[in-house]
């Protein structure tokens, strides 16, 4: 009995140090060093699905960052273009002479409504420059009376030559004429919008409206100009400088002797004469004005369309990119909403880590993990945020109050903004998580 148990222990002993003992130990799994990443972007929205209400409210500062974005980047674009359109529909050759200095105008100052008057406009006429027309402008306002409907509108009192400087067309009738100017005819031009709100889709030319205590026959509609809230010509009425400044407040200077005028537009033959014009004029209007030669006490202002469009442009853009970058705060907390998040993430999936490096993952296959699902957050709430952006910005295109555009460069900025917003704030606690001792994280409870 002895012998047959030492023989069995013997054998068992054999059995161990010899080819099964060979096989006590298993040999480490194959591991080519490749990544999966469509598996760990499929691991990745399946820890935001098991959780939607905390995925939700961490992408929530990263979908209204934005969606912030993408919606004034839109507006931007539309109201640049707005005003763009509304300049060079005018054409860029002309100029304009505006009373008072612009530059010495703060919040709430007027020009001098005295500064230009109709002597001035006949002297630039006489002065035989390369002009394609000189057409004076005396703007004032009133309540248009129709005999179903009533507007408050903006007149603009005018010559015949506003037409065709201001890329005007009839679409009704006809234009305000030199006999009417002469004569101080009583007689009126509608904008598209403003027709359609006095006489609807009735024949407006030969009705009658009122302003003020005048009776005015409408005599032509223009073709709708467009321009949104810009104060668009089609919201405008048209009539001639002399009854204008008959009828109307305001219309002679202070001594009574005068007919003043509120802008004086004048189109340069050739846009390379413009700034020898400009010169001629403005000292012209010095000498009338008995003013320095400098320029340093002008009463007035001349300029012309393209540095207008210029500095409306540059004003614009600079706005915009100002209100985006403001916009862009709420990503950064919405990446630091993501950080908090992926960190409470790994605090609760801390055995999980455990396991998976107890079977062979290594510290850079945790590490990638959780830096896609921090992208994988913040990238679908930049696709969230976007379509969010893209819909405020039809919503107002729809309103008529502008046309807002989406380009491409708005969508890749902040798409890669938001990516990298995830990627930046995601990195911390991806490490953390890499750099777990698996045993500890096994026996985390």
């Amino acid at each position: 009995m002895n012998t047959m148990t030492t023989t069995s222990t013997a054998l068992s002993v054999d059995a161990l140090s010899g080819e099964a003992g060979n096989h006590a130990v298993l040999p480490p799994l194959a591991y080519d060093g490749t990544v999966d990443l469509v598996e760990i972007a499929g691991m990745a929205f399946d820890s935001l699905l098991a959780n939607k209400v905390r995925s939700l409210l961490t992408m929530l500062g990263v979908i209204i960052g934005v969606a912030s974005v993408i919606a004034l980047l839109a507006l931007g674009n539309g109201a640049s273009a707005a005003i763009t359109g509304q300049v060079q529909s005018v054409g860029t050759n002309l100029l304009s002479i505006i009373p008072g200095r612009l530059s010495n105008q703060g919040p709430g100052a007027t020009a001098s409504a005295a500064s230009l008057t109709v002597d001035d406009v006949s002297a630039i006429i006489g002065l035989n420059l390369p002009l394609n027309g000189v057409a004076p402008q005396f703007n004032t306002s009133g309540q248009i009376v129709a005999a179903a409907a009533d507007k408050s509108a903006a007149l603009m009192g005018t010559t015949a030559v506003a037409l065709s400087l201001n890329n005007l067309t009839i679409k009704d009738g006809r234009f305000i004429s030199e006999a009417d100017v002469q004569d101080g005819a009583a007689v009126i031009v509608l904008g598209s919008k403003l027709a359609g709100a006095l006489f609807g889709k009735g024949q407006a030319v030969a009705q009658t409206v009122r302003i003020n205590d005048s009776t005015l026959r409408v005599i032509g509609v223009l073709e709708a100009k467009g321009g949104g809230g810009f104060g668009s010509i089609d919201d405008r009425a048209f009539i001639p400088i002399s009854f204008a400044q008959q009828r109307f407040p305001g219309s002679r200077t202070p001594d009574g002797n005068h007919f003043v005028v509120s802008m004086i537009t004048l189109g340069v033959t050739d846009s390379a004469n413009i700034d020898g014009v400009q010169a001629r004029i403005g000292a012209l209007l010095r000498d009338r004005h008995r003013l320095k030669s400098d320029g340093s006490n002008d009463d007035f202002t001349v300029f012309n369309q393209a540095s207008f469009l210029s500095i409306l442009s540059t004003i614009t853009g600079l706005l915009t990119s100002f209100l985006a970058a403001i916009a862009g705060i709420s990503l950064l907390v919405g990446g630091i909403g993501i950080m908090n998040i992926m960190l409470v993430s790994v605090t609760e999936r801390t055995r999980e880590i455990g396991l998976r490096k107890a079977v062979g993952a290594r510290p850079q296959d945790i590490l990638l993990q959780f830096i896609v699902e921090a992208v994988v957050i913040s990238l679908t709430g930049g696709v969230i945020g976007l379509l969010l952006g893209a819909a405020i910005a039809l919503a107002v295109s729809i309103s008529g109050l502008l046309q807002a555009s989406i380009d491409t460069g708005s969508v890749i900025l902040a798409l890669s903004f938001s990516s990298a917003v995830g990627l930046f704030f995601g990195i911390y606690p991806a490490r953390r998580a890499s750099q777990l001792n698996p045993i500890d994280a096994l026996r985390y409870e």
